[in-house]
């Protein structure tokens, strides 16, 4: 039925679906034409197949993609979706104005499959748009990202506050600041690829840059055991797993609180969490929050349970999950040195990667 409407929508707004590019350039960005078989038995290749019949002949309906086997958009919604998002490129379609009209249009009938079409990324100011579920994600473009801080906190200023551009005017040295553009995930290769750069360590070998980063990211976690093994049976993934899974971000600045001297004398604050222990960053705008409970949670100075507290972490928990992110907590208890300690947390991470399997 979406299908069906998606056809007789784009016929109704006169919307062709490969844009500014004819179909056999719009097909090939996404797809390799000279590996499919053609259809007509004087060609060897759905590439020229499709430019004699729609570029010659012209005798196949302009919505014979949708029906086309070689190309599966009638087989599954991972193809679907990719060749829709594909139709919202600023490589395919230039016109803003059209390329809104169309996202609406596609995500009113999407909604009902559970999909929608949200931008992940831009290229000189044309968004750039990917599928996901419609439930978890956060909304909203990634900006900044400081992370993995030693020392005395970073100071932040707004450097631009039109185009948020934050700037770190005292104790820089201290944190890592991932400047390149972020899209909807960041896997370990994207990061240690930006150390590398960072660093220069062109001439180093992808296991030792690696080995460099990691000693970095376990360095921000000082003597806190707990969060270190939570890390290391990570690193272990990489090992296992290779470097493509997203990367376990340590010590995340996610609020920035310029009144801490206040906060001092008020007993008060605007902002309880200032900062993440782990963060990953997955497709579709997913953000996976892992925070690793001490007393200090939970108990005043003295070793006692302060409701007080614990209230704030849970009010920091809901608003980050309204916000659409996903946190896991785990208590110090759980996380003592031990192979069933690195068992629990090797499990978790297995289940984890298999709920948000794309």
């Amino acid at each position: 039925m979406t299908r069906r409407r998606l056809i007789n929508g784009l016929v109704q707004m006169q919307i062709q679906w490969s844009g500014t590019l004819d179909e056999v350039a719009f097909l090939a960005r996404i797809y390799d034409l000279d590996a499919l078989p053609s259809y007509d038995s004087r060609f060897a290749t759905a590439a020229q197949d499709i430019a004699q019949h729609r570029l010659g002949n012209l005798d196949w309906d302009d919505d014979w993609i949708f029906q086309d086997a070689r190309f599966g958009l009638a087989d599954g919604d991972e193809a679907l979706l990719a060749f829709l998002a594909e139709m919202l490129h600023p490589a395919v379609r230039l016109d803003l104005s059209e390329v809104e009209q169309l996202r609406a249009f596609l995500n009113d009938n999407l909604i009902h499959d559970g999909y929608e079409l949200v931008q992940v990324d831009a290229v000189s100011g044309a968004p750039i748009f990917a599928p996901r579920r419609i439930g978890p994600g956060v909304r909203g473009t990634m900006k900044n990202l400081i992370f993995a801080a030693i020392g005395p906190k970073p100071e932040i200023v707004l450097d631009d506050a039109v185009n948020n551009d934050l700037r770190i005017v005292r104790n820089e040295q201290g944190c890592l600041v991932y400047d390149r553009p972020l899209t909807a995930s960041l896997t370990w290769t994207e990061l240690t690829d930006w150390w590398a750069d960072r660093e220069g360590l062109s001439g180093w070998s992808p296991r030792d840059v690696a080995r460099s980063l990691y000693q970095r990211l376990d360095e921000s976690l000082g003597d806190n055991g707990a969060e270190r093994r939570i890390l290391r049976t990570y690193a272990d993934r990489y090992i296992r797993l290779g470097p493509d899974i997203p990367a376990l971000i340590p010590q995340v600045y996610l609020h920035y609180d310029p009144y801490t001297r206040q906060r001092h004398l008020t007993g008060t604050s605007p902002l309880e969490r200032q900062r993440m222990d782990f963060l990953l960053l997955l497709p579709h705008q997913v953000r996976i929050v892992i925070e690793c409970d001490g007393k200090q949670h939970y108990a005043d100075d003295d070793g006692l349970a302060s409701p007080r507290r614990y209230a704030a972490m849970m009010a920091g928990d809901r608003d980050l999950r309204l916000k659409g992110y996903e946190v896991y907590r785990f208590g110090g208890a759980e996380l003592v040195e031990s192979p069933a300690t690195i068992r629990m947390l090797e499990a978790f991470f297995d289940r984890l990667a298999a709920r948000y399997a794309e």
